[in-house]
């Protein structure tokens, strides 16, 4: 059998096409002749390589931004900047992928445009708010990690991006605060009401782990994964999910009206982190259904949690699939963020030998579902998916193979 952390070969993707710049994300060689061809006139001493990752989050389910709990992991699928610090202020940057081509200057770097180059501005624009010295740069970005796949790719690029305008060396911040900045310049600049969990898991990402996050006091340690046992594997719905043009502003509003409700019998609530089943319950006629069904989730998510991080520290794989179908009916029913696609790709999932648990991760609306996957069984998954996913809903779905990461940080050039 191969390593837990090997990826199956390019059959494993059979019949999706991969985005053109994948293998250069992974090859800091051929990303630096990149750099070099874009560029010209780039001396190979200069280069320097980042790479944050994508997350996927194992269970924890718009807890994040309700002060609650949350449980991710990095993975090996990511976005890599290689670049040149300049003495400048000008930050220039292109697509790999496509050659697009942007600019902007530390000093001025003006409202957002609306486009990819918002996340890298933004995320200058915070760290200058902060206090840590930037640098302007020339770079080429490639990413193996999909847009809009509910993978946190926008957190990846976030991450990246802060290594590289502070000119390829760790940043001079504290680590959960750095993940904050992040967060602010998706929320504040990027104009994305995100929680802190991607932002976290990329800065903190740890090979074979998961990592637990108490959103409200930012306690968090990493949970080892039981990867002699299991894989991780991502499937994509096909339908992609983008958080400004979802419900998801929705879903915060709705969440904040229980909140209202809740404060008003009991002065102690904060937010749904503080949400007990006794409480909920009394305050049941005093709020609109919808906000009530919100808040159950909540509730009953952040125990789910802690119960999944107990189940996978005693080796106890049935109860991690139990809180993963629970979690699932959750989202769709109460939470109301599932798909017809995700609610496929759960049932083949969960009726194929060897899958032990499955549900959807990265907010709903959309994107993927997360696999915990005995080895022997992967690639009767992949094949069950190809062979009847798009029967049922007239869709491709993307199929990875993943494996938990480190977080972000320098490549060898």
């Amino acid at each position: 059998m191969a390593s837990p952390n090997s990826r199956i070969g390019d059959g494993y993707r059979e019949g999706v096409t991969l985005p053109p710049e994948a293998d250069l994300a992974r090859d800091p060689a051929a990303l630096r002749r990149a750099l070099e061809g874009s560029y010209g006139g780039v001396e190979r001493d200069a280069v320097h390589i980042v790479r944050a990752p994508g997350r996927v989050n194992l269970i924890g389910e718009h807890t994040d931004y309700n002060e609650g709990f949350v449980l991710p992991a990095a993975i090996d699928l990511g976005v890599t900047i290689a670049f040149v610090p300049t003495d400048d202020r000008r930050v220039e940057i292109a697509l790999a992928a496509s050659g697009e081509r942007d600019v902007f200057d530390l000093d001025a770097i003006g409202q957002r445009r609306g486009t990819w180059i918002d996340y890298i501005a933004g995320t200058g624009w915070a760290l200058t708010k902060a206090g840590v010295e930037t640098r302007g740069l020339r770079g080429i970005i490639a990413a193996d990690l999909p847009a809009g796949a509910g993978l946190a790719s926008s957190a990846a690029l976030e991450l990246a991006a802060a290594w590289a305008l502070v000119g390829g060396e760790r940043p001079a911040i504290e680590p959960m605060s750095l993940a904050r900045l992040a967060q602010r310049a998706e929320n504040e600049y990027v104009g994305v009401g995100c929680g802190l969990m991607d932002q976290f898991a990329a800065v903190f990402g740890r090979v074979d782990h998961a990592l637990f996050l108490d959103c409200r006091t930012l306690v968090h340690r990493p949970i080892p994964l039981p990867v002699d046992d299991i894989a991780l594997v991502v499937c994509h719905t096909g339908t992609p999910r983008r958080l400004e043009a979802s419900g998801y502003s929705d879903r915060r509003a709705e969440c904040d009206r229980a909140v209202e409700a809740l404060a008003r019998l009991d002065g102690r609530v904060r937010s749904l982190r503080d949400a007990t089943p006794e409480l909920l319950e009394m305050a049941r006629d005093r709020m609109d259904a919808v906000a009530f069904r919100r808040a159950r989730h909540v509730a009953t998510e952040n125990a789910r949690v802690l119960a999944t991080i107990d189940a996978l520290e005693a080796s106890d794989l049935a109860s991690v699939g139990r809180l993963f179908a629970e979690s699932h009916s959750s989202l769709r029913d109460d939470f109301e963020v599932g798909s017809p696609e995700l609610d496929a790709l759960v049932e083949l999932a969960v009726t194929t030998p060897g899958v032990v648990a499955a549900r959807p991760t990265g907010a709903g609306f959309g994107g993927c579902t997360v696999n915990l996957v005995r080895h022997d069984a992967t690639a009767a998954l992949r094949e069950r998916i190809l062979g009847e996913y798009p029967a049922r809903t007239g869709r491709r779905s993307t199929i990875w193979l993943v494996a938990a990461a480190a977080g972000a940080g320098p490549l060898a050039a």
